[in-house]
């Protein structure tokens, strides 16, 4: 699969996400969701305030998922585009910044206890600290560093995407049980992604050693 064929599926799969939650969540009732379902259930569980903060976190998310693919493969050429991308890199990562911090608390009222909550947990601080990572590293004008730890930001935020890709086979390999497979995919859902990116950085890494080196060969 080429450059251009996985640019085009990260964007389909980002506004497909995106446009699931709004059906979900805004147009349908989000009590019908499978994940709060099972939450209703315990007795121990408050729906008031925690609905309220899985709504802030669910716009803000899917504010990052879908402004991400835009910011990463549109280079910001001229000067109506690089305003165009300092704004959307605002809302970015302030989106972040919100839905990371209330993200702490749904983690620890996670389905599946503390394996699930442990998962969501670092997967919001890793995804906080590498965007403000590549803040940083835009602020000292290393253009290539920023470029990496957006890379790295944006493969935590498509947790979204690979969660509810995941999920569904989760939950056929283990008999239909909702639980054990919610807490495999709280993992599941961002390690391969940051695996995957990480792989890729360093692929460039090797592929611009070489070319520094004058010993780059042309792609077949």
């Amino acid at each position: 699969m080429g450059k251009s064929s996985v640019r085009t599926l990260v964007i389909v799969l980002a506004l497909a996400i995106g446009a699931y939650a709004v059906f979900q969540y805004g147009l349908n009732s989000p009590l019908t969701a499978d994940f709060i379902k099972k939450k209703l259930r315990s007795p121990d569980f408050h729906l008031e305030p925690w609905i309220y903060i899985l709504y802030i976190h669910i716009v803000t998310a899917v504010l990052a998922l879908v402004i991400g693919p835009f910011q990463l493969f549109l280079k910001p050429a001229g000067i109506k585009r690089r305003r165009r991308h300092l704004l959307l890199g605002y809302a970015y990562v302030l989106s972040i910044t919100i839905s990371g911090l209330v993200n702490l608390f749904l983690a620890w009222h996670a389905t599946g206890g503390w394996v699930s909550g442990l998962g969501f947990f670092l997967l919001d601080v890793l995804w906080m600290a590498a965007t403000f990572m590549a803040v940083h590293k835009i602020s000292i004008n290393d253009v290539q560093a920023h470029k990496e730890w957006m890379l790295r930001s944006y493969a935590l935020t498509f947790a979204a995407v690979t969660l509810r890709l995941w999920l569904p086979l989760l939950i056929v390999l283990n008999h239909g049980k909702f639980v054990p497979s919610y807490q495999i995919v709280a993992w599941l859902c961002w390690i391969p992604n940051l695996i995957f990116i990480e792989a890729l950085i360093r692929r460039r890494w090797k592929r611009g050693a070489r070319q520094l080196n004058g010993t780059s060969r042309p792609l077949r």
